[in-house]
C-alpha cells in the first residue's frame, strides 16, 4: 500500500534486539548520570557559568557552504582586527565540532580568542557537520567520516580567501581533520595552505577498545542501526527508548568527576538532544570502524597539538599519548587533570593557550629534501 513500511519478522527481531543493546549501552553510563544529576543539587555552591548562552555563536556572519554532493552547511565566520572590508585574513582557524554536537560547542574559544588576538588580522569558521545544527540532513550513506573529511575541504575551499590555515578538531571533528589529511594530502604539503593542526579529545584509532566507545563493537546495536535503516517508521516508535538509552552515555561522559555547572551541563545535553537519532545512530558505525593511523604522517608535516583531559571516557587519554607518539617532533601534549570528553568547555582556558601556542609555531609543511644528483645516478 502506498506510504506504509511493511516489515519482516526478522526487521521486528532486528529493532528489538538492538533496542534492547542500545539500552544496555546506556546502562553503562547509569552511574555517572547519576552522579550529573547530583551535581545539580549542591547546596550554597554558585554555577560559574549560569548565564551561559551558547546560541550566540549563531549571531556570527552567517553563510552557507554547499558540498560536493549538494547539501548545504550552516558556516559562522569571525574576523577580528580593525581593517578595512575585505582585507584578506593572516590567518584562518577552522574549528570542527564533535559527535552529536555542533559549532557551539567552541563557544569558550571563539571568545577568549578573539579577546586575545583583538589586534590580529585573523578569521575563525565555525560550522556544523552534515546532520548536526543548522546544517542538511545526513544521508544514512554519507555518514562516514570519509564524507565529513570532504565536506571539510570544501568549507576550507569556500572560506579561506589568503594565508595559511590552522584546523582544529574535538573528538569526530578530530577524526575528521585525520580524514582530511589522508583523502586531500596536498592541503598539508609545502605548497597548501594548512600550518597547524590542534586534535581535541579525539583517537586516530581503538574506540572500541578502551572507554565507554567499548559498547559500540556490540553486535546487537549493529542490529539497531540496521533496523534504522530498513525500518525507519518502525523505529519512530522507540525513538524515546532509543534517546533514554543512548544520550546517558554521551552526556554522563562530557565531564570530568568533579566539574560543576548545572547550566552548562544542561546546555551540552540540549545539544544533544536536539541532534536528530538518525544522525546519531546512522555516524556510530563510522566511529566503530574509524581507523585514520595512515594520515599521522600527513599530520605530522606541519605543527601539532594534541589535547585530552585524563578522565576522558569516550576517548582515553592513551589514545592521545599513542597519536603524540606518532605525531612528530613539532608536536605537543596538552593534559587536563580532571577533564572529561568536553575539555574545551570544562577547561576552556587551557585548550584556548593550547591553540595559541599551536598558532605561534604554525608553519606550512616543509619542502622534501630534493635528491642529489649523483645519487639519481647511482639508482638508474
Amino acid at each position: 500500500m502506498s506510504g506504509v513500511s511493511v516489515v519482516d519478522d526478522s526487521e521486528r527481531v532486528g529493532l528489538l534486539a538492538g533496542l534492547a543493546g542500545v539500552a544496555a549501552l546506556g546502562g553503562m553510563a547509569a552511574v555517572g548520570a547519576a552522579r550529573n544529576i547530583a551535581r545539580k543539587s549542591v547546596v550554597g555552591k554558585s554555577d560559574p557559568h549560569a548565564d551561559i548562552d551558547l546560541t550566540r555563536l549563531y549571531d556570527e556572519q552567517a553563510r552557507t557552504v554547499t558540498t560536493d554532493d549538494g547539501l548545504d552547511l550552516a558556516v559562522r565566520t569571525v574576523d577580528l582586527g580593525d581593517v578595512p572590508d575585505g582585507t584578506p585574513p593572516e590567518l584562518t582557524i577552522v574549528f570542527v565540532h564533535g559527535f552529536s554536537l555542533r559549532l557551539a560547542s567552541w563557544h569558550f574559544q571563539r571568545d577568549q580568542l578573539a579577546a586575545e588576538w583583538a589586534d590580529r588580522n585573523y578569521r575563525f569558521v565555525f560550522y556544523d557537520h552534515r546532520g548536526h545544527g543548522e546544517s542538511d540532513p545526513a544521508p544514512v550513506e554519507t555518514c562516514t567520516i570519509a564524507q565529513l573529511a570532504d565536506d571539510a575541504a570544501a568549507v576550507i575551499r569556500s572560506t579561506v580567501t589568503a594565508g595559511p590555515v590552522v584546523v582544529v578538531g574535538h573528538s569526530m571533528g578530530g577524526m575528521t581533520v585525520m580524514g582530511l589529511a589522508r583523502r586531500h594530502p596536498a592541503l598539508f604539503s609545502s605548497t597548501g595552505p594548512v600550518a597547524g593542526v590542534g586534535l581535541v579529545a579525539t583517537a586516530s584509532r581503538g574506540l572500541t577498545e578502551a572507554g565507554l566507545g567499548e559498547g559500540l563493537g556490540n553486535p546487537v546495536v549493529d542490529a539497531f542501526r540496521l533496523s534504522v535503516r530498513r525500518a525507519p517508521r518502525l523505529v519512530q516508535a522507540g525513538r524515546g527508548l532509543t534517546r533514554q538509552a543512548l544520550e546517558p552515555v554521551l552526556v554522563a561522559a562530557s565531564f570530568g568527576p568533579a566539574f560543576f555547572s548545572p547550566a552548562l551541563g544542561s546546555a551540552v545535553e540540549k545539544m544533544i538532544q536536539n541532534t536528530p537519532i538518525e544522525t546519531i545512530v546512522n555516524f556510530l558505525h563510522a566511529l566503530e570502524i574509524h581507523d585514520e593511523s595512515t594520515a599521522l604522517p600527513v599530520l605530522a608535516q606541519v605543527p601539532t597539538t594534541v589535547v585530552c583531559g585524563d578522565k576522558d571516557r569516550l576517548t582515553p587519554l592513551p589514545n592521545s599519548v599513542r597519536m603524540y607518539s606518532q605525531l612528530g617532533p613539532d608536536s605537543r601534549l596538552v593534559v587536563v587533570k580532571g577533564a572529561g570528553h568536553m575539555v574545551q568547555m570544562e577547561e576552556p582556558r587551557m585548550v584556548s593557550d593550547a591553540i595559541v601556542d599551536l598558532v605561534d609555531r604554525a608553519r606550512i609543511a616543509r619542502p622534501a629534501p630534493r635528491r642529489r644528483w649523483w645519487k639519481k645516478l647511482g639508482k638508474a
